[in-house]
């Protein structure tokens, strides 16, 4: 009788151990990283599970919505929009949003992601809509950028943060592409006319640039040269001057060989220039010779006089020769 009622004692206990070991585990929930659960006691929100180990009362409460906390991507579809110029093209984009309240994101939206991809796509319409084609095609970051903050500041009581949208492809009607390469080739056109016009003015001014300064300094040589003629002749005339004062000091003292000297050069000079006349053939000197041999022998008296020579013997006065033809 003992030993059964200690058997039904033992099955007791054993019975006992298994129910804690259950209800433990019940109790004991391991959330992964990446990952808030909610607790709903009797199908009410109470608490959010972060990762790791975390102990709820078993068969009480409960776990209510596992969410995925991580930065998440939504594809935003193909589809139409009409600019703000009424022309017609097709759009389709990315959407990158985290979770930042498990709560709010699991109780205050039905189908989040449904529901992020319908507000993008809205807001794309709304954001492109008002603008003209050109505008669409050349500043996506200016709608990649509106975008965000617009559909941001929308998503905000659902608990989430949308960190980037991109659009991917903006495809305008084939006619339409087919126009504007159109255009683009008779705007590059005008742009090489443009270029080749002024690269000619230029050209042409630079070349009048240049024509003025040779001008500029073909004159300023001329006046140097006109400067540095009218010095020479200036000096040569101080010479001559006072050459002639020399000579003319010298007849002033009586000296009859300066005379002589001064007559001799200049006649000489006279001579050698007809001499050297290009067009001169005959030369005529209806000129008295002893005239000539005065003079020269006026010279060849200074000189001896000069290095102390003997003085040559005196030439008869009345030999005349012959003219030269």
């Amino acid at each position: 009788m003992d030993f059964m009622e200690l058997d039904g004692l033992s099955l007791t206990l054993i019975a006992l151990g298994v129910l804690a070991v259950l209800v433990l585990f019940a109790g004991a929930k391991v959330v992964p990283q990446g990952y808030n659960f909610t607790v709903e006691r009797f199908g009410r929100y109470i608490r959010t599970l972060k990762p790791g180990l975390n102990l709820i009362i078993p068969f009480v409460d409960s776990i209510g919505r596992k969410m995925n906390m991580m930065e998440q991507v939504v594809d935003v579809p193909h589809q139409e929009v009409i600019t703000r110029d009424n022309a017609t093209v097709t759009v389709n984009g990315v959407n990158f949003y985290q979770i930042l309240d498990a709560a709010a994101a699991a109780y205050e939206v039905a189908q989040l992601e449904l529901a992020v991809q319908n507000l993008t796509m809205t807001n794309i319409r709304t954001v492109m809509g008002s603008m003209d084609l050109d505008q669409l095609l050349s500043n996506r970051d200016e709608i990649n950028h509106r975008l965000l903050k617009v559909v941001d500041a929308a998503v905000q009581p659902w608990g989430l943060k949308i960190t980037r949208i991109e659009i991917k492809d903006i495809d305008p009607p084939k006619d339409l592409v087919e126009s504007m390469g159109r255009q683009m080739k008779a705007e590059r056109e005008k742009r090489a006319l443009i270029l080749e016009a002024e690269g000619k003015r230029q050209a042409s001014i630079l070349q009048a640039e240049g024509q003025k300064q040779s001008q500029v300094l073909e004159a300023e040589g001329r006046r140097e040269a006109a400067f540095r003629d009218a010095e020479a002749r200036e000096r040569s005339a101080e010479a001559e001057a006072k050459a002639t004062q020399v000579v003319s000091d010298a007849i002033a003292s009586g000296n009859v060989q300066a005379i002589n000297y001064f007559v001799a050069n200049n006649y000489i000079k006279a001579l050698e220039s007809l001499a050297k006349s290009p067009n001169q053939k005959v030369l005529m000197l209806p000129v008295e010779a002893a005239s000539v041999i005065g003079a020269i022998g006026g010279i060849a008296e200074i000189a001896n006089e000069t290095f102390g020579a003997e003085k040559p013997a005196t030439r008869p006065a009345s030999g005349r020769p012959p003219s030269t033809t």
